[in-house]
């Protein structure tokens, strides 16, 4: 099945209000910064998606981006661990005028809550956040004389992920750090979009080399020399 899509505009089109979206990076390392910005595209042009639940690492910078999604209004609720980066003046100002909801997740927990999402596990618990805001309302359990914290899955309707390489099936490998939480997004979300740098036959990777198999995917679109977020903010600049 030839799961490549001729454009970024295609690849965002199923993306409807409402709907809770996973976007891989870590900072500006394996964000997907094309598909993002197709997705503002669209926005522009339709008034959709809007009203979306986002689930990423951090709250974005600068002015494109995550930061960019966020400034045009479509995020209704960010789900992260650190919201407070380089250059969060827009997800700050949303914030303080009460524009965006936001869920904080310890990393580590956010990182096992995806996973956890994908492994088909409901719920887990883990000592981190017990004592503090984070745990209040959630169950509290003790093993071996410890308290931990019942922290429930988290699923979505799409990922959003950038990989290096992808073949027509799906199947990808990542760059390096680029790999971050994409992976484990792919698998925790009904649809997986992924963008890669170079998008080959099947057969021509190597199996030994997949982190991704295609059946977690089901589109992906070729970008052939991706934009990085942070030489973005330092030219300045703003999407669109």
């Amino acid at each position: 099945m030839d799961k490549a899509f001729a454009s970024l505009s295609g690849a965002v089109a199923g993306i409807e209000d409402g709907a809770t979206v996973m976007i891989g990076g870590f900072g500006g390392s394996g964000a997907p910064i094309e598909l993002t910005h197709a997705m503002i595209d669209r926005f522009l042009a339709t008034g959709s998606p809007r009203n979306l639940t986002i689930v990423n690492n951090n709250a974005g910078n600068g002015h494109v981006g995550l930061a960019a999604l966020i400034e045009h209004g479509m995020v209704k609720k960010l789900i992260c661990s650190f919201p407070r980066s380089a250059d969060p003046r827009v997800f700050t100002e949303k914030y303080l005028a009460r524009e965006i909801e936001l869920e904080l997740v310890p990393q580590g927990t956010l990182a096992e809550r995806i996973r956890a999402g994908g492994a088909g596990i409901p719920a887990f618990y883990t000592p981190t956040a017990y004592g503090t805001e984070l745990a209040n309302g959630k169950v509290i359990a003790t093993f071996d004389g410890r308290y931990y914290v019942q922290e429930r899955w988290l699923k979505a309707d799409f990922a959003l992920v950038k990989a290096h390489m992808g073949d027509r099936h799906g199947n990808l490998t990542y760059n390096k750090a680029a790999r971050n939480f994409n992976p484990l997004m792919c698998m925790a979300a009904v649809v997986t979009i992924a963008q890669v740098s170079r998008l080959v036959e099947p057969g021509a990777l190597d199996p030994e080399h997949i982190i991704t198999p295609g059946i977690f995917v089901q589109g992906l679109v070729e970008v052939a020399d991706p934009q990085q977020e942070e030489l973005l903010n330092r030219a300045g600049a703003q999407y669109p």
